[in-house]
């Protein structure tokens, strides 16, 4: 999403390079082009205004001024006036109250509130260990509880049931007592959206508000609403309390003012981020992280922490030690990197979170995330027999796996082409010097890369 944000920002920083110092003059050139990238961005304008006087003061102080690496200085500026207009840092849930902590959830229809509420039901039961309750206030959009009630099902949390014929505040205290008499730790509140601000809506949750008396109120806003999230936050923090802030649908291709302008509207945290559409994805914000990531230089602590969240130990060691040996990799293996890949969200998820030029560098691979799922399709239509002995597969087999998997036999030829170079670079990696040759042969032996 904010791709064209970051070549903005890096792009007015490249042309300070080489100039001898910052001054005045060049400063004020520098930031009109970062003031025209934000408005782009569709963030608003007093944030724009806010955050360009704020640069400037910051880097006229004479501890920048100094500096014989203009570019340089200007990152560490902009990236610390980043940060400090998305929080500085990251801001926990608060659930320190007799149970259940009760969670609301507010905002528009369309926002993603209900899939927000079963991501964070899922984050709360997995990471915090968390016996957390589901349920939905929403009585007028068509098949919302149900909606609400079928990812529970998927999440395996528990759900309390409710029907259209029922009114929102006596769902919710119903719900409550429940939580309550069940020993349940969290209640997670889902609430009725409107397409736009309205009377009656805000009168609603007020009433819901009062009744809950939530520790933590959250106002769910779409990433992708540009200008429109700044009045919706302002709108929703004038009715209520709210605690913080979860923006959705970072990953889409809107953008991204919303970002960068909520927290400064609200003056309310930023505590989670929608980063994909699956149900995993959703990530606690650190705007230090963020703003490195909006001027190019990624986000390899959350990769790192994507990677020990989402990797099998066991299995890691497993792989690990048939490496050292240079024995027994078999297609099983090769399937097992692909599964730990998507399970951290994927090609395009990892590359987003590396520094720019890496992620270009990747891009230029051409790695292709249709020939993965084609590869996993291909090895699953394979019998136990044929995954580990991949050399019994001769033209009848090979025809099979095809019709099995959807696909041509050049495709199946493709994949143990692959297969067996990366089998080589297993024995390299065994043996004497073996990261240098296996680093001369990776070329083209991921699944979907090309060379």
């Amino acid at each position: 999403m904010l791709d064209n944000l970051t070549q903005r920002l890096t792009g007015v920083i490249k042309t300070l390079r080489g100039q001898a110092r910052l001054s005045e003059d060049n400063i004020q050139d520098a930031l009109r082009e970062v003031r025209l990238a934000l408005l782009e961005a569709d963030v608003a304008l007093p944030v724009v205004k806010e955050f360009a006087a704020q640069v400037k003061q910051a880097a006229l102080g004479q501890e920048v001024i100094g500096n014989l690496n203009p570019g340089q200085a200007l990152i560490g500026v902009v990236h610390r006036e980043l940060t400090r207009l998305m929080g500085e840092h990251n801001d926990a849930l608060n659930l320190a109250t007799v149970p259940p902590a009760v969670i609301l959830m507010a905002g528009l229809q369309g926002a993603g509130k209900t899939t927000t509420s079963g991501k964070l039901a899922k984050l709360l039961h997995e990471q915090n260990k968390k016996k957390v309750l589901l349920v939905s206030c929403d009585v007028y959009r068509p098949a919302a509880i149900e909606q609400l009630r079928t990812l529970a099902e998927q999440l395996k949390i528990d759900f309390f049931a409710s029907d259209i014929s029922q009114k929102p505040l006596d769902i919710a205290l119903a719900a409550h007592d429940f939580a309550r008499k069940h020993h349940h730790d969290i209640l997670i509140v889902d609430t009725a959206g409107r397409l736009a601000v309205d009377e009656a809506m805000m009168a609603e949750i007020k009433s819901l508000h009062a009744a809950l008396k939530p520790i933590e109120t959250l106002f769910v806003v779409d990433a992708m609403t540009g200008q429109d999230a700044a009045n919706t936050a302002k709108a929703f923090g004038d009715a209520l309390p709210l605690t913080g802030t979860i923006l959705t649908k970072l990953d889409g291709d809107a953008r991204g003012g919303a970002a960068l302008s909520v927290r400064y509207i609200t003056g309310k945290p930023i505590k989670f981020v929608g980063v994909s559409e699956k149900m995993n994805g959703l990530e606690a914000f650190h705007p230090e992280r963020m703003a490195s990531r909006v001027l190019g230089m990624g986000d390899v602590l959350s990769l790192i922490e994507d990677a020990q969240r989402s990797i099998d130990t066991a299995e890691a060691e497993k792989f690990a030690k048939k490496v050292q040996s240079g024995k027994g990799f078999d297609l099983n293996d090769f399937k097992m990197q692909i599964v730990q890949m998507r399970k951290m969200g994927g090609v395009s998820a990892m590359m987003d979170k590396l520094p720019a030029q890496l992620s270009q560098a990747a891009a230029g691979a051409k790695i292709d995330e249709r020939a993965i799922n084609r590869t996993e399709g291909i090895i699953n239509s394979m019998t136990p027999l044929e995954r580990a002995k991949p050399e019994i597969l001769k033209a009848t087999r090979k025809r099979r796996i095809a019709a099995g998997a959807g696909v041509q036999v050049m495709h199946v030829n493709q994949l143990l082409n692959q297969f067996e170079q990366t089998q080589k670079m297993m024995k390299m990696l065994s043996g004497s010097g073996g990261m240098a040759k296996m680093m001369r042969g990776m070329k083209g032996i991921m699944p979907g890369g090309k060379r």
